[in-house]
């Protein structure tokens, strides 16, 4: 059966995902119509494709035991000159989303793997472009604003084009309902476990 290159994150809903999509492009990033707008819980893996079943079981486990959580986006950020990123930061949700690539990546689940650097949930922008049009970019979304509920995840798999294509959804099994803007962020208990 061979291996197949997996991942998992949190797609930015619409209208905001394409916006930023096509700004990403804008920006001279190639890859970016490749790439569905999201916050990663789990970077690109290689894995047998036989132990996929194992893994979507997984997963329906990490999501039945989730509950929606608010997400908020706002303002830019960057890893450079660590790496050569611009994103959009998570502003709240956050917390939540550390804890959810935790248990996506749980030392007894199909897909433990450590990670090249710290976790830190973001919406890459550009990635690997020059630096005028990193900087660009960084300006351009520093007044970036979006917010909506997250309500699940989904795996990904990136084909031989490059090109990342949803598997399968995972709804939070949860029946919290995320607070609405302007109340106080309760993320603390947004996920069970």
């Amino acid at each position: 059966m061979g291996t197949v290159t997996i991942g998992v994150s949190i797609a930015v809903p619409e209208p905001h995902g394409s916006l930023l999509q096509e700004l990403r492009a804008g920006f001279g990033d190639a890859a970016a119509h490749g790439i569905p707008t999201h916050v990663t819980l789990l970077p690109p893996t290689e894995v047998e494709a036989a132990d996929l079943p194992a893994i979507e079981a997984h997963l329906t486990g990490v999501a039945a035991a989730g509950r929606p959580f608010p997400m908020r986006l706002s303002g830019t950020g960057t890893f450079r000159p660590l790496s050569p990123v611009v994103y959009v930061r998570v502003v709240q949700g956050a917390e939540a989303c550390a804890r959810l690539q935790q248990r996506v990546r749980d030392a007894s689940g199909p897909v433990a793997r450590e990670l090249q650097f710290p976790y830190h949930p973001h919406v890459t922008v550009a990635h690997g472009i020059d630096e005028a049009a990193m900087d660009r970019a960084f300006e351009d979304l520093a007044g970036y604003d979006a917010q909506w509920p997250c309500t699940g995840f989904a795996l990904y798999e990136q084909g031989a084009d490059g090109v990342w294509r949803k598997l399968r959804e995972y709804t939070f099994g949860g029946s919290v309902v995320p607070p609405q803007p302007g109340q106080p962020d309760v993320e603390r208990g947004a996920l069970r476990g």
